[in-house]
């Protein structure tokens, strides 16, 4: 199955994982300084959760296009469909 996003879609999602990229980088950066475990921990933590919403972002984008029928119809649009399945996913995580 291809990924089919659309661009506010796609750029919701890189802008999750550049934040998480940034995060870890910093997750890096603190251990290498030896700042504290709890300090670490939950920096590496908040990376972990916008991977996590990143991914179902994207489960979600999955799914709609899945869910809308033959005749390219729902009884939601697009943008409600997709915040709802992702809500879904992430009541999950």
């Amino acid at each position: 199955m291809e990924l089919q996003m659309a661009a506010d879609e796609l750029k919701s999602v890189i802008n999750r994982l550049k934040r998480a990229q940034g995060q870890i980088a910093g997750v890096i950066n603190m251990i290498e300084q030896g700042r504290s475990c709890e300090e670490v921990v939950t920096q590496l933590a908040a990376a972990s959760r916008a991977l996590d919403r990143a991914g179902f972002a994207i489960i979600a984008t999955g799914l709609q296009h899945c869910m809308t029928d033959e005749s390219g119809e729902q009884d939601l649009d697009r943008d409600q469909m997709r915040a709802r399945l992702e809500k879904l996913f992430l009541s999950l995580a």
